[in-house]
């Protein structure tokens, strides 16, 4: 049986990185994108990772080309771009697709894990049905940039979240979960 902690990615500057490394650690999963309008969000996600990082949480960061083609960059560039405009600490790794035929692996089981964003419906994500009309998506497929994956420390895939839900809506349950 296939587990969070099987996965190994390489990071946006090549390096090899095996989940595993993260066991005992809250992780926030999120697809992300530079030149979209939910990009303000590495605000928050970098505000998170600053507060919270020496209790256990971490973020996982990964960039994904996908939706409107929003993150044109090559990965080391992207991770510069990421550093230098939001001021990112957090590992980001190598562009990856998240939908489709060619879907990472590891975004495969994770909406296996959380087929379905949690949380109200909101305007916006009305809007980002809109904006992505026209291209096939299965019933469990990521919907858009900045879809949020909560991870436990035993690795479980607790909850998945809707791209208009941001970082910092997140607060309460990363709380609980670093308890």
């Amino acid at each position: 049986m296939t587990q969070l902690y099987d996965f190994t990615l390489n990071t946006a500057s090549g390096e090899s990185k095996n989940l595993g490394d993260y066991r005992g650690k809250v992780l926030l999963i999120v697809n992300t994108a530079t030149r979209c309008g939910l990009t303000p969000q590495y605000e928050q996600l970098q505000s998170l990772y600053a507060k919270y990082r020496e209790q256990g949480l971490e973020i996982l960061d990964f960039p994904c080309n996908q939706f409107r083609e929003q993150a044109p960059e090559a990965s080391a560039e992207y991770a510069q771009v990421c550093q230098m405009k939001f001021g990112t600490q957090f590992t980001i790794f190598d562009k990856l697709d998240v939908n489709g035929d060619h879907a990472n692996p590891l975004y495969v089981y994770l909406k296996q894990q959380q087929p379905e964003d949690k949380g109200d419906f909101k305007f916006k994500d009305l809007l980002l049905r809109l904006a992505s009309l026209g291209e096939e998506r299965g019933a469990s497929d990521i919907k858009w940039n900045f879809t949020k994956f909560l991870v436990n420390r035993d690795g479980e895939v607790v909850a998945r979240f809707a791209p208009s839900t941001t970082p910092l809506e997140l607060e309460d349950e990363i709380k609980v979960l670093l308890n």
